[in-house]
C-alpha cells in the first residue's frame, strides 16, 4: 500500500547516513576546518532530513494505532446498532401477533355467539315438538284407559276381530310414540351438552376479552391521582338558618338532622311554599344532605321524558331522580351546595362540590355554578346559564346539537362534552368511543374521559360565608 511505500522510503533516508564508512566519517572530520561552505550545508541537510524521518515515521505509527482504535469503535457502535435493529424487529413482530391473536379471538367469539343462538333456536323447536308428542301421548293414553275399560267390561265376552285389531293398532302406535319422544329427548341432552360446552367457550373468550378492555379502562380510572379519603369532612361552612314550618315539618333533611334524627334513609319533608313529598336523606360529616340522583347498576332507565325528569322517577332506596320541580322547592328557601360523588369501576372515588343557583319552571330549571372544592378536574362550565334539556324538550346547544336525543339521558348541557351523568349505564364491556360516551362519564374540558360505576348528586344548604 501507499503507506507501507512511504515507511519504506522514510527508513531508507533514515539508514542510509548511518551506513556510511566510519573512515569516511573521519575524512570529513578531518577536513572538517578546510571544507567548503558547500559541504557543511550539505551535511546539516542530512540531519534535518534524519529528524524530519524520524518525526515522519512517529507520526505514522501514531495515526495507525488512530486508525487502529476507530475502527474498533466503529465495529462496536455497528454491533450495537444491529442488536437494536433486531430486538426492534423481534418486538414489532410480536406486537403484529398479539393483535392478531387478539381479532381471532374477537371473529371467534363472533362466530360462537351466532352458533349458540342457532342452538338456542333448534332447542326451543325441539323442546315444542317434544310438548306436542307428550300432549299427544297423553292423549293416547286417555284412550287406551278408554280401551282398557272396554276390554274389562267385555272380559266375558268374547271381542270382534275389528276390536282387537283396534286396540292392537293403537298400543303400537303408542309404542311408536314412545320410541320417538325417547329419541327425541336424547337428541335434547345432546344438545345441553354442545350447548353448555359452547357457553364455556364463550365464557372464557369474553373473561379474555374482558381483560383487555379492563386494561384499556384503567387508562380511564381515578387511580393515576390520590384518592380522596370517602369520609372527608364537610367544610366548616355557616349553614343557612332553615327552620321547621308552622306545622312542624322539616324543610329538607338538614333541618331533619336538627331535630335529632341520625340515621339515613327515606322520610318525609315539606319546603316553604311547597307540598309534603319523599326524599332520601343520607347522613355523613356530621349531618344531613338531601339525595336529588343516586346510579348504582344500572337498574333504570334515565332516557325519560321532561315530564318524568320535572317530577322525578325511580325507588328512593335504589336508583332514582328527585325531580326538579322538588329540587327547586327546595333551593328556593336559601343558599345551597351542590355535592357530586363519583365512582370509576376501579372502585375508587372523587368528588366536587359548587355554590349553585337554580331557576324555576319558568327558565327551564336554569343552573349556575360555582366550584368551591373537589378532587377531580372540573368538568361542568361555571358561571354560565346552563338550561335542563331532555329528548322531547330540548333547549339546543352552541352546535345546536339535540343532546339528550343522541347521550340517552335529561341533563344540563352546554356542548355535548363536560358530562353526561344520566346518560345510559354501560359496563366496561362495552366497547367503542361512542357507546362510552353515551354512557356515565366525567369529561373535563382538557381531559380524559372517566367512566364512572356509580354517581351521586346531594344538596345541602349552606351561605357559603367562610
Amino acid at each position: 500500500s501507499g503507506a507501507e511505500k512511504m515507511k519504506v522510503f522514510l527508513g531508507f533516508l533514515f539508514i542510509a547516513p548511518l551506513a556510511l564508512p566510519a573512515g569516511a566519517e573521519k575524512e570529513y572530520s578531518s577536513f572538517d576546518s578546510a571544507a567548503s561552505p558547500e559541504t557543511k550545508s550539505r551535511f546539516a541537510m542530512l540531519d534535518d532530513v534524519r529528524i524530519l524521518a524520524n518525526g515522519l515515521l512517529q507520526l505514522g505509527h501514531g495515526l495507525k494505532d488512530f486508525v487502529h482504535k476507530t475502527k474498533g469503535q466503529m465495529n462496536d457502535i455497528f454491533q450495537k446498532l444491529y442488536i437494536f435493529d433486531r430486538s426492534f424487529y423481534e418486538l414489532s413482530q410480536q406486537t403484529s401477533e398479539i393483535k392478531e391473536e387478539e381479532e381471532q379471538l374477537r371473529q371467534t367469539t363472533a362466530r360462537l355467539q351466532i352458533h349458540n343462538e342457532e342452538i338456542k333456536n333448534l332447542s326451543q323447536e325441539m323442546n315444542s315438538k317434544i310438548e306436542d308428542l307428550i300432549q299427544n301421548k297423553i292423549q293416547l293414553q286417555e284412550k287406551v284407559w278408554g280401551l282398557e275399560d272396554k276390554v274389562t267390561k267385555l272380559a266375558i265376552i268374547q271381542p270382534s276381530t275389528q276390536d282387537t285389531k283396534e286396540i292392537s293398532s293403537l298400543k303400537a302406535f303408542v309404542e311408536q310414540q314412545d320410541n320417538d319422544i325417547k329419541q327425541l329427548l336424547k337428541i335434547v341432552e345432546d344438545q345441553h351438552v354442545k350447548l353448555d360446552k359452547q357457553h364455556n367457550q364463550i365464557m372464557e373468550l369474553e373473561d379474555k376479552l374482558n381483560h383487555i378492555e379492563l386494561q384499556e379502562l384503567a387508562e380511564n380510572s381515578f387511580t393515576e391521582e390520590h384518592t380522596e379519603p370517602e369520609g372527608t369532612p364537610f367544610p366548616a361552612h355557616n349553614a343557612t338558618a332553615v327552620t321547621p314550618n308552622a306545622d312542624g315539618a322539616t324543610p329538607d333533611c338538614t333541618a331533619l338532622y336538627n331535630s335529632g334524627v341520625h340515621s339515613s334513609g327515606v322520610y318525609t319533608i315539606k319546603p316553604k311554599g311547597s307540598e309534603a313529598f319523599n326524599v332520601y336523606c343520607e347522613m355523613k360529616f356530621g349531618t344531613s344532605w338531601t339525595v336529588i340522583q343516586k346510579r348504582v347498576d344500572g337498574s333504570l332507565d334515565f332516557n325519560q321524558t321532561w315530564d318524568a325528569y320535572t317530577n322525578g322517577f325511580g325507588d328512593l332506596n335504589e336508583e332514582f331522580w328527585l325531580g326538579l320541580n322538588k329540587t327547586y322547592s327546595m333551593t328556593k328557601q336559601g343558599d345551597y351546595i351542590f355535592r357530586i360523588e363519583l365512582q370509576d369501576w376501579k372502585d375508587s372515588r372523587r368528588y366536587v362540590e359548587y355554590s349553585f343557583s337554580l331557576g324555576g319552571p319558568e327558565t327551564n330549571y336554569t343552573l349556575q355554578l360555582t366550584r368551591v372544592s373537589g378532587s377531580i378536574p372540573n368538568a361542568l362550565p361555571e358561571q354560565t346559564e346552563l338550561r335542563f334539556s331532555t329528548k322531547d324538550h330540548d333547549m339546543g346547544t352552541a352546535n345546536d346539537f339535540n343532546c339528550p336525543e343522541n347521550y340517552l339521558g335529561g341533563w344540563w348541557h352546554s356542548e355535548c362534552e363536560e358530562t353526561n351523568l344520566n346518560g345510559r349505564y354501560v359496563t366496561p364491556r362495552s366497547r367503542g368511543r361512542l357507546d362510552r360516551r353515551k354512557g356515565l362519564y366525567w369529561k373535563p374540558k382538557k381531559g380524559r374521559y372517566y367512566l364512572l360505576k356509580s354517581t351521586k348528586i346531594m344538596i345541602h344548604p349552606t351561605d357559603l360565608k367562610f
